[in-house]
């Protein structure tokens, strides 16, 4: 009994492996009935069948039973004719022969028989015993295989994930139109299960895993299957007929209780995800992709529970395609360009500089927004290649307007995976000999939350890039981590304050303040200043009144295409005016 609980296959869906061969034994017997009868306590029950409807009967006088305790093969020419069999379930259901061959592990544990099964009497030849033999070894093999390969997790001893995804794939076989409902629990987030490992050591994390195991098998009751999909991961399918509301009510109380009455929930904040779909609609993979997809949505929630969301998993999937196809998108002719945005010097009202903003016309999914992609692409090893991509054409474009007369500063934004690369200094330098630029001709503009991310390094290489004498600017000024400090110890020459700021100018007089302050702060610390989302001539006239000494903005234009810029730029030297721009 151990060793047939061991193998977790009591109660699984059918499944075409064993099908196959019981189908086997039942062509070369010529009889209707066959079948892969696993012994219980109580039962017989069928992981494969063919010619019959029930999945069990009782042991009680079951030949399979006695095949199970003898290991014995055992052959019934006329259920009529044995004293014991003729009143069992089989004998009184009609059947009048039984062959059966033990199925027996490796260690010698006999779990049930193969079994073949006839309505009329008959014998059986030496070939036909060995061949009922053979199938049953066939059997046992199959049966060691799912269990060798990947089948069974050997930390928890629980079915894995790939055991998960064979039972969805019988069970759309066995209840293809049927609504079920899956759970995944997720023990704790990565960087906790990483800290807490790297305190504790990974053994002390093992055995919180068993112990989850254990307390989870204990919640979800002997009849139910749990299985270990991921390192800190349980997943396991709610009873049949379960409702959707009821049944995540009841897991968010169970939840709520196991957390306060655990040390492990002090430890580790676990959540759950919540999938309800259909065997015949929903692909095994699918399903378990819904699973993973709640229960991220779920780690920001406060109950740390969450059914899954098509639209928001819709989000991800876009992403996740947006960062598939980034790379392509960089050695494309035709999907990445730069517009450009001018920077106004508020006391002439020249334009003084540009920013180079990066556009994507994806193959597919058409003009995607930078606010979309960049925050993705930032966060991926395509950060430093957009970057080069960025900067290599905006020095490029920049020579191109020196050439033409016009002596404009380049601004590009970079991000924090730049200020950890190795030889990114030496690289921006590069690019400005290649083009035979000065380094004042270039400003490079970075958040405060992506300098925050690794002050120490971030600080070096901005000290290497001010000292090769190329203009560095905080963006989005005053969202960050801002503190006097801070501004003191960044080798900065321009601070860009940040439009949310500049847009509530006309709210009151205390928005007005803030402005003011932060413009007098950053001129008393020694930067140049510049108003970011300008919209309105009485939004530039008052930055101006405060002595900001930049603007960019609509106002002025949208960002625009290289051809437009130039027609933009020749017709504002002629005439420096605060006139709303026109969307390119």
């Amino acid at each position: 009994m151990n060793a047939l609980q061991a193998l977790n296959l009591l109660d699984t869906p059918p499944s075409e492996s064993f099908d196959r061969i019981t189908r086997m034994a039942s062509q070369i017997f010529n009889l209707p009935i066959s079948a892969v009868s696993l012994t219980d306590r109580d039962r017989q029950w069928f992981k494969s069948r063919i010619g019959v409807d029930h999945c069990s009967i009782p042991r009680d006088k079951a030949p399979c039973g006695q095949v199970a305790e003898s290991a014995e093969v055992l052959v019934i020419p006329d259920f009529a004719q044995d004293a014991f069999y003729a009143d069992s379930v089989l004998g009184r259901s009609g059947i009048r022969f039984y062959a059966g061959a033990p199925l027996v592990t490796r260690e010698g544990y006999s779990l049930g028989a193969l079994c073949v099964l006839g309505t009329e009497p008959r014998t059986v030849s030496p070939a036909e015993i060995a061949a009922l033999t053979d199938l049953a070894a066939m059997v046992m093999a199959q049966i060691e295989l799912q269990h060798a390969f990947g089948r069974v997790d050997p930390l928890s001893g629980l079915p894995s994930r790939n055991q998960f995804l064979d039972d969805l794939a019988d069970l759309a076989a066995e209840h293809p139109d049927e609504a079920r409902i899956a759970v995944l629990i997720d023990l704790g987030r990565p960087e906790q299960v990483s800290a807490y490992s790297r305190v504790m050591g990974p053994g002390r994390v093992d055995d919180l895993v068993r112990e989850a195991a254990r307390e989870l098998r204990r919640l979800i009751g002997p009849g139910r299957k749990l299985y270990h999909t991921a390192a800190t991961q349980f997943t396991f399918l709610a009873p049949r007929g379960a409702q959707q509301d009821d049944y995540v009510r009841l897991l968010a109380d169970e939840h709520r209780q196991a957390r306060q009455r655990s040390i492990t929930g002090m430890l580790l904040t676990s959540a759950i995800g919540v999938s309800v779909f259909k065997p015949c609609t929903t692909a095994p993979q699918d399903a378990l992709r819904s699973l993973y997809s709640a229960v991220q949505d779920a780690r920001s929630l406060h109950d740390l529970i969450s059914v899954y969301s098509s639209v928001a998993d819709e989000a991800y999937q876009r992403r996740y395609q947006l960062l598939q196809d980034f790379g392509p998108a960089l050695g494309a002719d035709d999907q990445l360009r730069l517009v450009f945005q001018p920077r106004i010097d508020l006391s002439t009202g020249r334009c003084i500089g540009a920013e180079a903003l990066l556009r994507w016309d994806h193959p597919e999914l058409g003009p995607v927004s930078p606010g979309e992609f960049v925050p993705v692409i930032e966060l991926s090893p395509h950060a430093q290649a957009m970057t080069a991509f960025v900067l290599e054409r905006a020095l490029a474009q920049a020579r191109c307007w020196q050439d033409a007369g016009h002596s404009l500063v380049m601004s590009v934004n970079i991000s924090a995976a730049n200020l950890i690369e190795s030889g990114f200094g030496q690289s921006v330098e590069a690019g400005l000999r290649r083009y035979g630029l000065a380094p004042w001709q270039l400003e490079l503009e970075v958040t405060e939350s992506a300098i925050m991310q690794n002050a120490e390094q971030a600080r070096r290489q901005l000290d290497l890039l001010a000292a090769a004498g190329i203009r560095l600017a905080i963006d989005d000024f005053g969202t960050g981590y801002s503190s006097l400090a801070y501004l003191q110890d960044i080798p900065a020459h321009v601070v860009k304050i940040d439009q949310s700021f500049v847009r509530k100018l006309a709210d009151g007089e205390r928005e007005r303040s803030l402005v003011h302050s932060m413009i007098h702060l950053s001129h008393d610390l020694g930067y140049r200043v510049v108003a970011e989302g300008i919209e309105t001539a009485e939004a530039a006239d008052q930055v101006r009144a405060m002595a900001c000494d930049e603007a960019q903005g609509y106002l002025f234009a949208r960002p625009l295409e290289i051809g437009t810029f130039e027609t933009w730029l020749r017709e504002h030297e002629q005439d420096a005016r605060y006139e709303p721009a026109l969307a390119s």
